[in-house]
């Protein structure tokens, strides 16, 4: 497996793959990496020929008071996961190389998708998202990139980018990967101390109520939303961000209940925010 921190040993290597008529598979990371993020490799794995993975703690998608210096990082832990899973290059830039001192050109969405969900409390976020995936696209060039659907309002917004900016590269959505309790799976779930992590399963709980009434037939997407917000009312050490019914490709507010709706949340676990979600008429996510 190949470490690369330069652009220049990154396209190099990218270039010499393609020279083959091999695809290119990449997968964007802030590392830390767990069984979610090794799922994406072996997606990427079972549809491309090569897999980079970026392992890059952003900081231009973290506002001012948030986790950027605590965000957990363990990079041996990282390329051995990694390696085992079949990885063929791992790109782990400075942010000076990303970001350097005169850096002062960003992409960002001109739109209410991003400030909707995540949005409404961390207003600078997508547009740090959206900048490092495309100096990403830039560097590496893949033809697909992949991406966890726990972030659904980030693969969205990716997917509209990538759109509107006619990016050469096809967006893969990957199925959330979950705890054997339910508990999705996420970097800073490092953060929680055990009574915390049983805490945090008010999350899951509140998933599978709203897919048992959106099953049942609720179309009410207040009644859904507000059943879904008693249960994690219910937990001494949960604060809510939000828990919202939103048009899965635009982001929007809905009133209704059918497919394609996203049901997302933020909620906080003591002090380490989490998200979970799950699409109307799909199955698991």
């Amino acid at each position: 497996m190949i470490i690369a921190e330069s652009v220049a040993e990154v396209r190099a290597q990218v270039k010499a793959w393609k020279r083959e008529g091999l695809r290119v598979g990449l997968v964007p990371t802030m590392g830390y990496l767990h069984e979610g993020h090794a799922s994406l490799v072996e997606k990427a794995r079972s549809l491309c020929d090569r897999t980079v993975v970026s392992v890059f703690v952003n900081p231009a998608q973290f506002g001012p008071g948030e986790d950027l210096e605590s965000y957990p990082r363990d990079f041996a832990h990282d390329c051995a996961l990694l390696e085992e899973k079949g990885c063929d290059m791992v790109f782990h830039p400075d942010a000076s190389v990303m970001y350097p001192p005169d850096f002062a050109t960003y992409v960002e969405l001109c739109s209410d998708m991003p400030r909707q969900l995540c949005g409404k409390t961390r207003p600078i976020h997508f547009r740090g998202v959206c900048t490092v995936v495309t100096k990403l696209f830039n560097i590496v060039t893949p033809d697909m990139a992949f991406f966890g659907r726990k972030d659904a309002q980030q693969l969205a917004i990716i997917r509209r980018m990538a759109r509107d900016l006619s990016m050469d590269v096809e967006i893969v959505g990957c199925p959330i990967v979950r705890e054997a309790d339910g508990l999705a799976r996420s970097s800073r779930n490092a953060y929680l101390d055990a009574r915390e992590r049983a805490a945090a399963l008010v999350l899951s709980r509140a998933v599978a109520v709203g897919k048992e009434l959106a099953a049942q037939g609720e179309r009410d997407a207040r009644a859904l939303v507000a059943a879904m917000r008693a249960v994690i009312e219910a937990e001494a050490l949960a604060r809510i961000d939000y828990v919202d019914a939103v048009d899965g490709v635009t982001m929007q507010p809905v009133d209704a209940i059918q497919d394609g709706v996203l049901v997302a949340m933020a909620v906080y676990i003591g002090k380490t925010r989490l998200l979970d979600n799950f699409i109307v008429g799909e199955g698991a996510c």
